[in-house]
């Protein structure tokens, strides 16, 4: 249980921290603009498709266009929003009633990130002539998505553990 604790706390840090890079940022871009959920974030979801970054890529025209979309301000947003989440995970020896609020975000959060697999395209090997297209061949942005499950597992997991220790400790 300290282990997965742990990795969950890892991962919502370092993913988190990196929403603050603008990388990072142009790369969540289409699962935001898919989504039903979330596209609202954006001043522009419709047009995300002309502004597409590589990882790494530095495109003046598209940076401009992020910046006036708001791709970096929800990034940084959803980022601190992670950290925090990180932070009451790794609470549970101390505040285990917030650690288990922390579980509860990383459970939610995870939802949201699974839905992405129904809202966005680039979820699925698009048909470029290979048999292989569509469901349930996922791309490597559905690979990414498909992985938050465990999270899942492990947010009810921890979020227990936490409830149980707050409970015993209010007795």
């Amino acid at each position: 249980m300290n282990l997965l604790r742990f990795s969950i706390v890892v991962v919502f840090l370092w993913i988190g921290a990196l929403k603050f890079f603008n990388y990072e940022a142009d790369g969540i871009v289409p699962f935001v603009a898919n989504s039903p959920f979330m596209s609202f974030f954006y001043n522009h979801p419709e047009q995300y498709t002309d502004y597409t970054n590589k990882e790494g890529e530095v495109s003046n025209k598209n940076r401009l266009w992020h910046i006036s979309n708001n791709t970096y301000g929800f990034a940084k947003g959803l980022g601190f929003f992670l950290i925090v989440c990180a932070v009451l995970v790794a609470s549970h020896r101390i505040f285990p009633f917030a650690s288990m609020i922390g579980s509860m975000l990383v459970f939610l959060m995870t939802i949201g990130t699974l839905s992405f697999l129904v809202t966005t395209p680039e979820s699925w090997v698009p048909d470029l002539g290979d048999d292989h297209w569509g469901v349930p061949y996922l791309s490597s942005r559905g690979r990414l998505v498909i992985k938050d499950i465990v999270i899942l597992a492990g947010s009810v997991l921890t979020m227990a553990q936490s409830a149980k220790l707050y409970l015993s400790r209010a007795r």
